[in-house]
C-alpha cells in the first residue's frame, strides 16, 4: 500500500485484518517512524486498535522503501494524494511517480491497483509509465492495472471497508480480477456485491457517486433558504422526501454546506474531466456554486442577526468538516471565521479532535483566535455562539450554563440540533437553517 494517508492507512490496515500480509509505504520518514511507534497521523474511530492488533500479529508493517515493498509483494496499491490543481483537475504527479517507481523495481508479474481517486484515463497513464521504465531497464515483465476506487466516509471508514456496499473492480484481464477477489475474499464470501467492469468505468464510478451525494446536499441546502422565507420547515420537507423510496433519506439534511477531502475536490475534478471531453455537467457545476453560496449564506445569517461585528467575540463549536474526524479540509468553519475576521470579529474555538489542525489551517487569523479546552470555555464572554460541527457532545449542552457563560444571547445552530422553543425559553435568540 503505497501512501499512508487516510485511504492508504485505513485500506492497508483493514486488508491486513482480513489475514493478508500488508506493507504500508510512505516517503515521509517521520510519519513512518510514528506509525512504527504506534502513533497515527490521522484520527479515525477504531483505527488505532486495528493497527495495533495487526502489527502485533506481524501482518502489518511500515517502511519508507518502495523498492522493498514492490519486490516483496504481489499486489501493489497506489494510494497517494491527488490534490486539486488550479484548474480543478486532479494532480496526478504523485500517482505517476509511484508508477515509475514500480516500474523501476518490478521483478516479476504484479497487479497494480489504483486506489487513489483518479480521473478517467489514469489507469492507461499508469500502464504507460510502468512500460516506459521497464523498457528503459530492457525488461518485459507482465503486469495488470486495476481500478479499485474507495468509498470510505471519514468517521466510519472501518465499517465502510469491512461492510462495503459494493466492491468495484475495473481491469482488462481475468487473472487480475481473480487475484483481486482473493484480496477481498472475506467480503466476497460475505456476499458483498462486486461490480466487475473496465478500467474507465471504475474510474468514473467514484466521481459520479460523490457528485450525486453532493448534489443532494446542495439541493436541500438551497431549499432551506426558501423555507426560511416562506415559513416552511426544511426538516419536515427532508423527512417527507426521504420517505419516498426513489429518493431516500440520506444526505438530505440542511446545514452550512459540505466540505472534506472528497466532495469539493471530486465535483471540481468531474467538471474538469467533462470539459476536457467537450461535455457540460450543468448540474454538478451548479452543485459547486450552490455549496459555495450556502457557506457564505451562513456568514450573512450571522451578520444580519448581529449587525456590526467589529470587536465582538464568537464562540465556535466544531471546526472539522463533520463529526468523528479531525479533517478541516474545505470546512465551513474556515469560511465563517475568515469572513467574520475580515470584519473585525474575534473567536474562541473548540473542537474535540481538530484543534491541532486548526492551528495551521487558520494561521492567517490566529491572532484573533483563542483555542479553548471545552465548549463552555469557548462560550465564555462571547457575544454569539455558533455550532458548525455536529459532535455528539454539542447535542446535549447545558444551556443554562452556556447562557451564564455568554455575554450576549445569539445562538446559531447551523446543524439544526436543537428545537427552537427549548433554546428560546432559555433566553437565547435562536437562528438555524431552513426552519
Amino acid at each position: 500500500m503505497i501512501g499512508t494517508g487516510y485511504v492508504g492507512l485505513v485500506s492497508g490496515t483493514c486488508i491486513s485484518d482480513f489475514g493478508l500480509n500488508v506493507t504500508c509505504v510512505d516517503k515521509d520518514e517521520k510519519k513512518i517512524n510514528k506509525l512504527k511507534n504506534g502513533e497515527l497521523p490521522i484520527y479515525e474511530p477504531g483505527l488505532k486498535d486495528l493497527v495495533d492488533r495487526n502489527v502485533y500479529y506481524k501482518r502489518l508493517s511500515f517502511t519508507t522503501s518502495v523498492q522493498k515493498a514492490v519486490e516483496e509483494n504481489d499486489v501493489i496499491f497506489i494510494a497517494v494524494g491527488t490534490p486539486p490543481a488550479e484548474d480543478g483537475s486532479a494532480d496526478l504527479q504523485y500517482v505517476l511517480q509511484v508508477a515509475r517507481d514500480i516500474g523501476a523495481y518490478m521483478n516479476g508479474y504484479k497487479v497494480i491497483v489504483d486506489k487513489s481517486t483518479v480521473p478517467v484515463g489514469t489507469g492507461q497513464k499508469v500502464k504507460s509509465a510502468i512500460k516506459e521504465v521497464l523498457s528503459e531497464r530492457g525488461l518485459d515483465f507482465k503486469f495488470d492495472v486495476v481500478s479499485n476506487p474507495e468509498f470510505l466516509r471519514e468517521g466510519s471508514a472501518i465499517q465502510d471497508f469491512t461492510h462495503a456496499d459494493r466492491v468495484v473492480l475495473g481491469a482488462e484481464s481475468d487473472k487480475a480480477i481473480e487475484i483481486m477477489k482473493q484480496v477481498y475474499r472475506v467480503l466476497y464470501l460475505n456476499e458483498t456485491p462486486f461490480l466487475v467492469t473496465n478500467i474507465e468505468t471504475a474510474e468514473l464510478v467514484k466521481y459520479s457517486s460523490n457528485a450525486f451525494l453532493a448534489t443532494k446536499i446542495s439541493f436541500i441546502n438551497e431549499l432551506s433558504e426558501l423555507c426560511e422565507k416562506v415559513g416552511a420547515n426544511i426538516q419536515h420537507i427532508s423527512k417527507g422526501m426521504g420517505m419516498d423510496g426513489r429518493i431516500g433519506s440520506k444526505f438530505l439534511h440542511a446545514g452550512p454546506g459540505y466540505g472534506g477531502s472528497c466532495f469539493p475536490k471530486d465535483t471540481q475534478a468531474l467538471v474538469k474531466i467533462a470539459k476536457d471531453y467537450d461535455c457540460k455537467l450543468g448540474i454538478v457545476s451548479s452543485t459547486i456554486e450552490a455549496n459555495n453560496r450556502q457557506k457564505l449564506r451562513m456568514v450573512d445569517k450571522i451578520l444580519q442577526a448581529m449587525g456590526e461585528v467589529e470587536g465582538k467575540t464568537f464562540g465556535i463549536l466544531g471546526l472539522a468538516f463533520k463529526n468523528n474526524t479531525d479533517d478541516m479540509r474545505e470546512s465551513t468553519s474556515i469560511t465563517i471565521i475568515n469572513e467574520l475576521a475580515k470584519r473585525g470579529a474575534k473567536f474562541k474555538v473548540y473542537d474535540p479532535k481538530a484543534m491541532e489542525e486548526a492551528r495551521w489551517r487558520l494561521k492567517n487569523v490566529i491572532d484573533v483566535i483563542d483555542f479553548c479546552n471545552d465548549e463552555y470555555e469557548a462560550a465564555l464572554e462571547t457575544d454569539g455562539l455558533v455550532i458548525i460541527t455536529e459532535w455528539n457532545q454539542f447535542r446535549s449542552l447545558d444551556l443554562d450554563k452556556i447562557k451564564e457563560c455568554m455575554r450576549g444571547n445569539c445562538f446559531f445552530d447551523l446543524r439544526n440540533i436543537y428545537p427552537r422553543d427549548i433554546v428560546e425559553n432559555k433566553g437565547f435568540k435562536y437562528y438555524c437553517v431552513g426552519r
